[in-house]
Order: structure tokens, then sequence, then C-alpha cells
């Protein structure tokens, strides 16, 4: 006996030869090919998957993107591309439109917009989630006339969630903003500003409540406020209850739904700071019958001496300068008290500031505002006009 099993003896010579000589059998050659041919096939009916399924998820994109177009003209928007483009394949859809236009009529004042280029882009795994990238420089102006404001910036991202005619979810995200007159003049400029609306009870139809949220760094405007020239930080967050749904409708009549409905506006974070400053607040106002917001904001103040001179106090100052001389012109008042002393003006102007902010302290309670002292005042608004404490430092425009 050789010592092989039955087995062993029936292979052939060949495979015997091959394992006294350490070598392994050659397999036969449909198993061979098999091992190729199988992940082949699987990769293969993988990519003709995936190449159906971007296709769907391309024209699920290009429905939305074209019902969002539609519902913008359906309200007096319309848009339109000197070119357009579609790629983004194989993992998104993207829609480019260059040189992208837009007419809106249904303002009081038409306006038309140009931006260079905007780039739309949706995932394929959620082709209802549209993202737009816009290029600066967007240029405002009346039909026919040549830009009277200009918008540019490093980047700026919209993002819009879920189907036309109504969003869920609304967010713009802009780096380094910047707003001018058509002649050059600077308006407003920022380092970063944020914005996100979104629903968070009831829905689209029915009863929905929105919260807004605003983030902005080193935000200036000093052609609108004197407080607004200094770089400022800001976060605001707003709950608003009310609305009978987010149908297409003037913003006028969503305020008078809201004030049939009891609703409110409900400031759930207000923070501004800047170098020498910090304010925060917050509260709920309501619309009154005649469009105009009555309620109490409690408002938190670091700074008070750097903020109260900006509000206005100047021309109080100048209105008792003008009784004190009696001849109608305060800067002569002014004139005429350094005639009298030298410097008089100044000091008195420095003597009613100072009078007022220690007047203003007296009417809130001592606090603090990131361990520094601070000063908690109500912020009243009554029909309108707005008060700190119990001066009245300007008036609220109706909301119809």
């Amino acid at each position: 006996m050789t010592g092989e099993s039955p087995i062993s003896m029936m292979r052939g010579d060949g495979e015997r030869i091959a394992r006294r000589g350490g070598r392994a059998p050659v397999p036969p050659p449909r198993r061979a090919l098999l091992r190729i041919v199988v992940p082949v096939a699987v990769l293969v009916g993988l990519a003709v998957v995936w190449c159906g399924l971007w296709y769907y998820a391309a024209g699920v994109a290009n429905r939305t993107l074209a019902g969002w177009i539609a519902s913008e003209a359906a309200a007096g928007r319309t848009y339109t591309c000197g070119s357009e483009g579609v790629g983004g394949f194989p993992l998104s859809i993207q829609v480019r439109c260059v040189q992208a236009t837009a007419a809106i009529k249904a303002a009081q004042s038409p306006v038309d917009l140009a931006a260079k280029d905007i780039t739309f882009t949706a995932q394929v795994w959620r082709p209802t989630v549209l993202v737009a990238d816009v290029v600066g420089p967007v240029s405002v102006a009346a039909p026919g006339q040549a830009p009277s404001l200009v918008a540019n910036w490093s980047s700026a991202r919209l993002r819009v969630d879920g189907l036309p005619p109504n969003p869920e979810a609304l967010s713009i995200s802009v780096e380094r903003p910047q707003l001018d007159r058509g002649a050059g003049a600077a308006l407003f400029a920022a380092d970063n500003a944020e914005f996100d609306a979104r629903i968070v009870s009831g829905s689209i139809q029915n009863n929905p409540v929105i919260d807004f949220t605003l983030h902005f760094v080193a935000a200036a405007a000093p052609t609108l406020h004197p407080l607004l020239a200094e770089p400022l930080r800001g976060d605001l967050d707003v709950v608003v209850r009310g609305f009978k749904d987010l149908e297409q409708k003037p913003l006028a009549q969503r305020f008078r739904e809201l004030q049939a409905a009891g609703g409110s506006i409900e400031l759930k974070t207000l923070r501004l700071q800047r170098a020498d400053a910090i304010v925060v607040g917050s509260g709920k106002v309501t619309v009154n019958a005649r469009g105009r917001l009555d309620g109490l904001l409690q408002v938190a103040v670091y700074g008070l001496d750097a903020i109260v001179p900006q509000l206005g106090i100047d021309r109080v100052i100048d209105q008792q300068l003008d009784q004190l001389t009696g001849n109608g012109q305060a800067q002569q008042g002014l004139a005429a008290l350094d005639r009298l002393v030298p410097g008089l003006s100044g000091i008195v102007r420095q003597g009613t500031n100072a009078t007022l902010v220690d007047d203003v302290k007296k009417m809130g309670q001592p606090t603090e505002i990131d361990s520094k002292p601070a000063v908690a005042l109500p912020l009243r608004l009554a029909d309108g006009a707005v008060y700190l404490g119990l001066i009245r430092i300007g008036d609220v425009p109706p909301l119809f």
C-alpha cells in the first residue's frame, strides 16, 4: 500500500505530481473567470442604478427649482439667465445661471436686480434642498435707470428646504458683505452675516410658528445712525406667532392676521456689542388694531454713558439753548455762551448729558453683563412710541 487514500489515487498524475512538487493545483478556467466577471457585473449594476438615481434626483431638483421660479413669477418676481448649464454628476445636481437678472414688479417701486453668477446645487439624496451660491456684485436699479445700490461679498449662500411655493426653512450666509450707493458711498459693511428662518410648530398651511435668527460680526452702517458707526456684533432670536399660513401675500396682510389672532412677536434673545457698550434684552410685543406695536422689553445696558449722547440728546440740548438765548438758533446760542465764557458751551453740553445719564440710571436697577456693571431698564412700546424708562427715544412705523 502506498498510503494514499482511494480519493487521492483517483486524481490524475499531473495533480499528484503538482502536490508532490509543492505547487497548488491550478483551478479550472471557469472558476477563475467567475471571480473576475461577478465583481465587474456588480460594479456595472451599481453604476447603472446610481445613474438612474441621479437622473431621477435631477428631475426632482429641476422640478423644485422650476416650481420656485414659477412661484416667484406669480408673485411678480421674474428671473432670467443669460446662459445656463447643468452638471454635478455623480454626487450632486448643479444648475448654473450666468448673468442672472430679476425684475421685481410686485413692489410699490419696481426694481431690477442683476447678478454675475448663481449656481444652484442639490444633493442626490436630498433633491428638495436647494443651495444657491451667488457671485457678486448684485446691482439694484429702477427699470431703465442706473444702479442705485450695489451689494458685494466674498461669498454668499442661500439655502431653501421644502417644496414650492412655501419653504420649510430658509437660511442666508454672507461673508464680507458690503452695500454701497451707486456712486460708491458705503452704506453697510460687515465681516459676516447669517440669517435663518424655520417653522418650529404648526405647518406651512396651518398656523405656523416661525423662529427667526440673525447673527452678524463687525457690522457698521454709519449713514443710518451714529450708534451704528462703530463695528457692532449682534445676535437676535425672534419667534412670531399668529400667522394663518405662509401663502404668498403682502406683509401688511400677515400682520393684520397676527393682530386678529392675538398673536405676538417674542424677542427671545437680543445682544448687541461694540467696543464701549453692550445691550442685552428679551420680551414680547403685540400689534394693536392701528397696526402699531405695544409691549415691554427688559433691557440691560453696559456703557450707558456712550449710548445716551447718541440717541438724539443733542437735539434736546439745542432746544434748551434756543429757549435760553431766545433767538431760535442753537449754534448762535452756543457761540453766545462761548463769548461770555470761552468753553462754556462744551461744559453745558457735557453737564446736560451727564445729568441725563444719571437720571436714566436712576430709572433702572443695577446689574451686570459679562461681569461688567450695567443698568437694567424697561424698554416700553406704546402705540409705536419707544420709551427707555421715561424718555422717548423713537417711534416704530405702523405695520399695516
